[in-house]
């Protein structure tokens, strides 16, 4: 344990997290964040009439197309539920996925039965693969924490474009900050300008079929398009234990094995390049959440944290089934390894840009936007 370690006396946000401060009775600038998100997003009675309120909106804006909302599903807990909610609630979606050419077998499965069983419309967007290895290639060569970020912004880009097309005015999301929480930037943050720099010096390939939608071009479809993400756990008493019971029961869906680990290169990036590579540990955040939602006890929390996030037996078989689809040599692989650890900020984006016109458009997003994005609030409590 180093010498000036520090761990938060209500959450297990310690000194290994970027930005993090304690106050004089050990609590975190982290845990501060987290019960504002909390108070401003509360559950209960006000939750209940808020999402009530959001689904009269979303019915409302229907009209006479087909779709009143989307939904991205990956196969994962939290967007079968959601497409389960919606259908329960009235709602007509869209499901959106992405096929990057890492969803596991399970993940598939899942998807096909939850939307065939509630005849919800699937599409299915297809990176070409060559593409997309050669994308994910270059965030490794380029020895980014977050590798990544190419297929998260691919799925947003996808939801925005399809959105527009359909003239659908609310995507839905199947995130919850009280068993996720809210990752620093400096593990996550990327945009489309860092995109095109990183695969224009690291990699091989042109991006044709890759949805990459500018900083402008998100401003333009939220302002001016006014296409809105709704969170709806955000709201609602969502327990994700219940819910993947609930799936099991009455899909025959099947469980994973971790956080996000429907998609194999995701669990790799967590589990091993994050948490080797870089001390990235990101159950540090989930736990912590999950502890100031009462899921899980801190004891618990701290106990899981001293074991590695990945089964030490099947961790070979993993990078050598990474090294072989992305087309590596052991020897290439080893040395982005070993290569020095760069952030984000060691290459061009649009970061600066953000950070200067924050001030001026959190006004804007307050009113047009359901959720505030979690951004701003760590520019808040971390100065």
């Amino acid at each position: 344990m180093k010498k000036n370690y520090k761990i938060c006396s209500k959450g297990v946000w310690d000194t290994t997290v970027p930005g993090v401060t304690f106050d004089k009775d050990g609590v975190s600038n982290y845990c501060r964040m987290f019960e504002k998100y909390k108070y401003q997003y509360p559950r209960g009675e006000k939750g209940k009439q808020d999402w009530l309120e959001f689904l009269k909106e979303i019915k409302k804006s229907k009209g006479n197309k087909k779709y009143d909302c989307i939904i991205g599903v990956s196969g994962g807990t939290d967007s079968s539920y959601l497409l389960h909610l919606a259908k329960e609630n009235g709602l007509n979606p869209l499901a959106v996925n992405l096929d990057n050419g890492w969803s596991s077998d399970i993940a598939v499965k899942n998807i096909k039965k939850v939307t065939s069983k509630l005849d919800i419309d699937l599409e299915t967007y297809v990176v070409d693969y060559e593409e997309m290895k050669d994308i994910l290639k270059s965030y490794i060569k380029a020895s980014l924490p977050w590798i990544d970020f190419p297929t998260d912004h691919a799925i947003k880009s996808i939801l925005y474009k399809t959105a527009k097309r359909e003239g659908i005015k609310y995507i839905l999301i199947g995130q919850d900050f009280r068993s996720e929480g809210t990752q620093p930037r400096e593990w996550t943050y990327g945009d489309s300008k860092q995109v095109k720099f990183i695969q224009k010096n690291f990699g091989d390939k042109k991006l044709k079929t890759y949805p990459n939608i500018s900083f402008f071009s998100h401003l333009y479809l939220t302002y001016i398009s006014k296409i809105k993400m709704i969170y709806p756990f955000f709201f609602i008493d969502y327990n994700k234990e219940d819910a993947k019971k609930m799936l099991i029961e009455k899909y025959d869906w099947e469980y994973y094995g971790g956080h996000h680990y429907e998609n194999i290169f995701t669990k790799f990036a967590i589990s091993f390049w994050l948490y080797e590579k870089f001390n990235i540990d990101k159950r540090i955040i989930t736990l912590s959440a999950q502890v100031m939602s009462n899921i899980i006890s801190r004891e618990d929390a701290i106990n899981q944290l001293k074991k590695k996030p990945y089964n030490i037996g099947e961790i070979d078989d993993m990078k050598n089934y990474l090294i072989k689809k992305l087309g590596f040599t052991e020897q290439e692989f080893e040395l982005c390894i070993k290569k020095e650890n760069k952030s984000f900020l060691d290459y061009p984006s649009s970061y600066g840009l953000v950070l200067r016109i924050a001030k001026f458009v959190k006004p804007i997003l307050v009113r047009v936007m359901p959720q505030l994005p979690s951004f701003f609030i760590q520019l808040e409590e971390r100065k």
